[in-house]
């Protein structure tokens, strides 16, 4: 799914946010958005998922996002907060099944076919010995998977993850990302994801768009974007950025003065 913004602007009580973004999501393809806190990238998901107002266009495959009922939304959309709100008393089960909701008519229950999809996304995300237990009861990392899973059950071409290995080790920050990897290229889903681990996301992510201050400060591959000069103005962190065997670039935090040198 092709994704298209034009000019979009979303305003709180705090002042502007986003201010006329511009931004280009060819279908199949893999967008990271990174960026200082405050930048705005979450505020960028939130309004491709047609979750807080904003100002401008957003268009996908075309069609603008306003004219998309709730449900035509939530087939076509899937969205993974930083901090997932899960309800008091619901099981991890009954909760990634939620993410079959736009399939199932308002009256009618859960088909096979539903059943089927669950079990392969428990299956692949490691989560089938918690089927039974609440999700409220769960570690952060689980809980980070559980809402993942729903996500991917929704089976929407366009895949929106605001910080989706925040609560992960290192293993299943691994994992997760080849799993969303495998399953955007085996189903061609568009994925647009913030994240902060800079050298993660130059792995995964085709390209990047750096927010600073609600705009578009940078964006395209990710040697292009992660260079010491703009991490260091946009950032205001001291980084070296080396290659690994496959030529991504590698961020290094570099410490701008020797301990030896102050006495320390």
């Amino acid at each position: 799914m092709n994704v298209e913004i034009s000019s979009l602007s979303v305003r709180y009580d705090v002042g502007l946010v986003l201010d006329e973004v511009s931004l280009t999501v060819p279908a199949g393809s893999w967008l990271g958005v990174i960026g200082p806190n405050g930048a705005g990238k979450s505020t960028l998901l939130r309004a491709i998922g047609r979750l807080v107002p904003y100002q401008g266009s957003i268009t996908f495959d075309g069609k603008d996002t306003r004219s998309l009922d709730r449900r035509s939304l939530a087939q076509t959309v899937a969205y993974v907060a930083q901090n997932p709100v899960f309800p008091v008393g619901m099981n991890v089960f009954d909760f990634v099944l939620l993410g079959r909701t736009p399939y199932i008519s308002h009256f009618g229950t859960e088909s096979a076919s539903d059943l089927e999809i669950i079990h392969e996304v428990l299956t692949t995300l490691d989560l089938l010995d918690l089927t039974r237990r609440r999700v409220t009861e769960l570690s952060g990392g689980e809980a980070q998977r559980v809402a993942l899973a729903r996500a991917l059950a929704q089976q929407a071409p366009l895949v929106l993850l605001d910080e989706p290995t925040a609560a992960l080790d290192i293993g299943h920050q691994q994992d997760v990302l080849d799993l969303i990897d495998d399953m955007r290229r085996t189903q061609q889903l568009t994925v647009i994801s913030t994240m902060h681990d800079l050298t993660l996301v130059g792995q995964f992510a085709e390209s990047l768009v750096l927010l600073s201050d609600g705009v578009v400060a940078a964006e395209g591959s990710a040697n292009d974007v992660l260079t010491a000069g703009t991490i260091r103005e946009h950032y205001g962190a001291n980084v070296r950025i080396l290659q690994d065997d496959s030529g991504h670039p590698v961020v290094v935090p570099w410490r701008s003065k020797d301990p030896s040198e102050t006495g320390s």
